[in-house]
């Protein structure tokens, strides 16, 4: 997750069958955070807090507009937040377990003026699971968070290395190849944080799972995030 984990319950599985997908609640509680987080790289992206001083994000000399940081903050919450934490929610209930996603009040409101002063605290809240009983369980729901974020990292820089690639001049392509960098290079930060082995984070109960499979993981993570990024510094 974006600054916390995944939550363990007391909740066993009978109390939710694995098919019920979502539940009234957990729809409003993702909706909310997803709202909220929307809302704070927004303002971080357009520029509209009182660290940049109204100096908008820049990318390959796209500065994002009020409007134009609408999609980014869309995007970039739609696949780091909702998507991994589906991921975490899913991959329990194919083993049979209970899963709802809860936010934590307190925490958005905290996002909220960490991002009016510049600084994303990305931590809405958590799924929780119930009914596991192994480590393997508990490693296997972890992983599927951050790994789903570096296939959207490597989805969106895929496209927009095409767009660079093949020279494409659309309509508004510095613009679309700007969001796809900044959704891609947001998603591959997320994996590497969330696969750090420490507290509540993903990587503690992957690391405590399979030692091996975390530092695969892990130093792959890192590895793809430093070669992109020395990529995308030699580029533009």
């Amino acid at each position: 997750m974006w600054g916390s984990s995944l939550g363990h319950s007391n909740v066993t599985a009978t109390m939710s069958t694995p098919m019920q997908r979502f539940s009234a609640t957990e729809i409003m509680h993702i909706l909310i955070a997803y709202a909220v987080l929307t809302f704070d790289f927004w303002l971080i992206v357009s520029g509209i807090n009182f660290f940049a001083g109204g100096q908008s994000a820049n990318m390959f000399g796209v500065s994002f507009t009020i409007m134009g940081a609408i999609p980014v903050a869309a995007a970039v919450t739609a696949t780091g937040f909702v998507s991994h934490e589906m991921a975490h929610k899913f991959e329990a209930q194919r083993m049979g377990l209970w899963a709802e996603f809860r936010m934590y009040p307190q925490w958005l409101v905290l996002s909220i003026i960490f991002s009016f002063i510049g600084f994303l605290f990305a931590a809405p809240g958590a799924t929780f699971v119930g009914g596991w009983g192994s480590k393997k369980e508990a490693g296997l729901t972890s992983i599927a968070g951050p790994l789903l974020n570096l296939g959207w990292a490597a989805l969106f820089l895929g496209m927009m290395g095409f767009i660079l690639g093949f020279h494409l001049r659309f309509w508004n392509w510095e613009y679309i190849a700007a969001v796809f960098f900044t959704v891609a290079i947001v998603n591959m930060f997320f994996a590497v944080f969330n696969l750090i082995p420490f507290g509540p984070l993903d990587g503690k109960k992957v690391y405590n799972w399979d030692k091996r499979i975390w530092v695969v993981s892990f130093i792959a993570a890192v590895a793809v995030y430093i070669f992109f990024a020395y990529i995308i510094q030699i580029t533009i």
